[in-house]
């Protein structure tokens, strides 16, 4: 029997590619979205396999009530997939708190709440999958990303201790790490009011998150096609870098926070109480 899977934001770009995937593994997916008439496509050509729901993740009444149906009527989650996100693109003291809470609604509180629904019914099974699906810029930041990368930073150290809690029941964890790839986040993402003082640092961001939009390198159904195989591995991955870029940028920061360590090693040991 082939699986159930919960999919946020299935109407474009990772989404969209991951429900093909597995549809095309054989599974039944239920894609939601804030508009499902993008995926009309999918159910019509495909309407034992993908049925469409509407779902804003920030409304999480609506997250408990979606997940309790789907359960109902097709017995169980068996992946669940945070894919909804979007981009935004601000100096750290540009971008408002209206700004950056709905950030963390939409990135972090959002996803937590899916998985606070979905795992009473995985303990009880002890399996089931939680894909979360977060950004090279989860590993590190950039300039003008202070608020986009902050979800990304909480989404992991959560998903970090959630692996902890949940790996002995059965239930796997991967955190997705894309780089560049051909979706639509640029022409989803926000920009905060500009500070001109910053139009040098966060100036280059602004002007990437405007033009790169299509010309990405990444290919969204190879990244699925990795997903599905990180999901199927034994073990799977906790995280997984996808593209080129992100698999640069981030051997590359590890090695940058390495050299921090090692440098200030004997400085940073020499904290305790004098013995």
């Amino acid at each position: 029997m082939g699986k159930v899977w919960l999919v946020t934001g299935a109407n474009s770009g990772f989404g969209r590619a991951i429900t093909e995937a597995a549809v095309a593994a054989g599974d039944v997916v239920v894609a939601t979205a804030r508009r499902v008439e993008a995926l009309s496509d999918l159910v019509a050509a495909h309407p034992d396999q993908v049925e469409a729901l509407t779902l804003d993740v920030t409304d999480i009444a609506g997250i408990e009530a979606t997940v309790r149906d789907v359960v109902s009527r097709h017995g169980r989650v068996d992946v669940l997939v945070n894919n909804a996100g979007r981009g935004h693109v601000g100096a750290a003291e540009e971008t408002t708190d209206a700004e950056l809470r709905s950030l963390f609604d939409l990135h972090v509180f959002g996803p937590a709440a899916l998985v606070r629904a979905v795992l009473p019914a995985m303990r009880a099974r002890r399996s089931g999958a939680i894909v979360q699906m977060s950004s090279m810029s989860g590993q590190m930041s950039f300039a003008g990303f202070s608020a986009y990368s902050a979800t990304k930073f909480a989404l992991e150290g959560f998903s970090e201790a959630l692996v902890a809690e949940v790996r002995p029941l059965g239930i796997k964890v991967l955190i997705v790490e894309p780089g560049a790839f051909r979706t639509s986040l640029m022409d989803n993402t926000g920009a905060s009011e500009e500070i001109a003082d910053y139009a040098e640092t966060v100036g280059p961001t602004r002007r990437m998150t405007r033009t790169a939009g299509g010309a990405e390198p990444g290919d969204p159904a190879r990244a699925a096609a990795a997903i599905l195989a990180a999901l199927n591995a034994e073990p799977t991955p906790l995280r997984l870098p996808l593209g080129s870029d992100a698999v640069d940028a981030v051997l590359t920061h590890l090695d940058a926070i390495r050299s921090d360590v090692t440098t200030w090693e004997k400085t940073a040991r020499d904290t305790a109480y004098p013995r």
